[in-house]
């Protein structure tokens, strides 16, 4: 059986390129057939800011589908030096369904989304998530034609293809460990 992959969409906002980028991610994935990839946009969740309401509804169905992976792909904008608050309320607002996994990332911004990278990966080790050592970083003013419309440039393709392998090798790694 293969591994299911969530592709995180770590950006909330109006007008955002994650969904471009995640379905480039998500195409490329599919070609090489290391597991199986879906498309997870955490706008769809309305999860509420942690202790503004008593209802769980919504960071219950959150856990639910993220108990359904093997490993994630985050897609992570860079805003302010850092990732998309709305990512970081998702990432806090589960716990178990994140422990003994594998993750990769996918960033982007004005510098690469580096920043944004960077800090996702110091919060992925609290939550017990193996982060693989390749990414893909791309810019808004080299792999985006008017900053919103997404070109890909071909050097990037190495990198995704090292980072893919890594996330197969790692989430087979961390499927044993979960046992």
């Amino acid at each position: 059986m293969k591994n299911r992959i969530g592709i995180i969409l770590g950006s909330t906002r109006e007008g955002r390129v994650s969904p471009q980028v995640g379905s480039w991610v998500k195409q490329e994935a599919d070609k090489r057939g290391y597991a199986e990839y879906e498309i997870v946009d955490i706008k769809d969740f309305n999860l509420p800011f942690i202790g503004t309401t008593e209802d769980t509804t919504a960071a219950k169905a959150w856990n639910a589908k993220l108990s359904e992976f093997d490993g994630f792909i985050f897609v992570v904008s860079e805003y302010n030096h850092g990732m998309s608050g709305a990512l970081k309320n998702a990432l806090d607002s589960a716990k178990d369904p994140w422990h003994n996994k594998a993750a990769a990332l996918v960033s982007y911004g004005s510098g690469y989304g580096i920043r944004a990278h960077e800090t996702l990966r110091l919060v992925l080790s609290e939550l017990q998530i193996a982060h693989v050592r390749t990414p893909v970083q791309l810019s808004l003013f080299t792999d985006f034609e008017n900053f919103t419309t997404f070109k890909p440039q071909a050097i990037h393709q190495d990198n995704l293809d090292g980072m893919l392998t890594q996330l197969d090798q790692w989430t087979n790694a961390m499927n044993t460990v979960r046992k």
